[in-house]
């Protein structure tokens, strides 16, 4: 099917509609909290406080995953890893035998393509269906609907997500009818987006070295031909990873070790040579070794220069 960017269509009612969303995190609790504003959202989260906190935005608080998905049309799954995945759905306290016949299950995170597409096989077994929806966007987005979608499920599977997809998402485009669809295009989308990243610390370490004001450069190149959303977007938190605190942590850089390992081994498996994808791999490998996994991703220039520009 070709991508496109309608809204997702959808004859089903939503008065009644009820989702479960599991992980009420810095995505989850904002993700949550738009949706209650239109449906019945169960919510869990094994921290007390972020169900405190779920619970004054009008999500119904569950005290397992398994009670908060008895019942419901859908499930928002945030995860972090593949085994994440198959743990939340099948593991020992899995919710995949909670689930009702004909509901559907939401898969946010990007884990790559073989993951979901087995866990959509397995789930199918029980009458229950995968919606493969990585998404991008931070947690403002995502409290107001702002969020870009990409999906990859079966028409019927789509129909039965549309309320959520609708309400959560201000571009969705439908790129293939089946699940994993969606993790291959987000693996392509990664792959330029972690190059990107690296690039631009690449080149603010260099103008550094050469003496150039960086701020007046970062200015200068998001304004011109060399300027992307990535540079514009991590060029000031880089310049600010050099401060005590260092950045705001809006994406993890132990984000992109998972995600450009996904994409090298999509490619690999696929023969198709990607080495500025491996490069940049590399440098956010090298980014964790140093320490930096829990910081901004933006904190990659420290690789680079160690030290703040003069």
């Amino acid at each position: 099917m070709s991508p496109s960017t309608d809204s997702a269509s959808s004859d089903t009612a939503t008065a009644d509609y009820s989702v479960a969303v599991l992980g009420l995190g810095a995505m989850g609790l904002p993700m949550a909290t738009r949706l209650a504003s239109e449906l019945t959202v169960h919510g869990f989260d094994i921290a007390d406080p972020r169900l405190t906190l779920a619970a004054e935005a009008g999500i119904l608080p569950f005290d397992s995953a398994r009670g908060a998905v008895t019942g419901v049309d859908a499930v928002v799954l945030a995860v972090r890893n593949g085994a994440q995945l198959n743990d939340v759905l099948f593991g020992d306290d899995g919710i995949a035998g909670s689930l009702a016949e004909g509901a559907v299950v939401i898969m946010t995170s990007t884990v790559g393509i073989a993951d979901v597409t087995a866990a959509a096989a397995r789930l199918a077994t029980t009458g229950v269906q995968l919606v493969d929806a990585p998404l991008s966007g931070g947690p403002v987005r995502a409290g107001a609907g702002d969020l870009l979608i990409v999906v990859g499920a079966e028409p019927a599977a789509r129909r039965k997500a549309a309320p959520v997809l609708d309400l959560l998402a201000s571009t969705l485009s439908v790129i293939g009818d089946k699940p994993g669809d969606g993790q291959a295009f987000k693996t392509v989308n990664q792959l330029l987006c972690g190059v990107h990243i690296a690039a631009g610390a690449e080149a603010l370490a260099l103008a550094a070295a050469l003496g150039l004001d960086v701020e007046a450069t970062l200015a200068t190149l998001s304004a011109g031909a060399a300027g992307s959303f990535m540079l514009e977007n991590r060029g000031p938190r880089m310049l600010q990873a050099y401060d005590d605190d260092g950045a705001e942590v809006l994406s993890r850089l132990d984000i992109f070790v998972k995600d450009m390992g996904i994409v090298t081994s999509a490619a690999r498996a696929e023969g198709v040579a990607t080495p500025v994808a491996a490069a940049a791999e590399q440098l956010y490998l090298l980014g964790q070794a140093a320490g930096l996994a829990a910081s901004d991703d933006s904190a990659i220039i420290k690789v680079i220069a160690p030290t703040p520009p003069a």
